[in-house]
């Protein structure tokens, strides 16, 4: 498959219903996650694995991973009505993946991959809650691709050392988000974004 397709198919994810501000709720764009999700395959880090979408919200890393060859896919949120969306849009296109209602400290499976989207940490309830979603992938899984804002890395470099693990891949973007809530001043903000791609050395 190739990536333009692979995007197309994302575009048909559906977003939130009603997106809620305290979880940071904003979908990954399509040519975003398609480009992650395609680097991940590319490196071998999806097919015949086991993978999991951490905070999936409605699901559309693990859709991309599941149609590209994934062998389990799993996706955890701790919103209920992003994981009911996730699971009613897989069970109507027949995507083998298992959605649960959890939060992200209280993860015990074990997988291969993640690749994830945490809070950028942006609102003041969500404060370094990034990290958090670090700290579990150090303990579940062997890698991690994880999007965070570029001002942050630095930081996020730092605790990914102090863990034992290294980051092989990085890469910036441009992330879009709309209008979406009171507090927003703009029709359209954009944020400088990193993807790190990091191996844990768990085995």
């Amino acid at each position: 498959m190739k990536k333009k397709e692979l995007e197309i198919l994302l575009q048909k994810i559906p977003s939130y219903e009603k997106p809620k501000p305290n979880l940071e709720q904003y979908l990954t764009p399509a040519n975003i996650a398609a480009d992650i999700i395609f680097l991940a395959h590319q490196l071998g880090d999806i097919e015949n694995k086991s993978v999991l979408d951490l905070g999936c919200g409605t699901g559309i890393f693990s859709v991309g991973m599941f149609i590209t060859g994934a062998k389990k896919v799993t996706g955890v949120d701790i919103d209920r009505k992003s994981v009911e969306i996730a699971r009613k849009y897989a069970k109507k296109n027949n995507f083998e993946i298992e959605y649960y209602v959890q939060d992200v400290h209280n993860i015990k499976m074990k997988c291969d991959t993640i690749i994830m989207n945490p809070p950028f940490g942006a609102q003041k309830s969500n404060i370094k809650a990034d990290r958090a979603f670090i700290e579990k992938g150090f303990k579940i899984a062997q890698v991690l691709y994880s999007l965070h804002l570029s001002k942050t890395v630095f930081f996020i470099e730092k605790l990914i050392l102090s863990l034992g693990g290294r980051i092989t891949y990085s890469k910036e973007y441009i992330f879009p988000i709309k209008w979406m809530y009171t507090f927003h001043e703009k029709k359209i903000m954009k944020y400088d974004v990193t993807l790190l791609r990091i191996e844990t050395n768990k085995k």
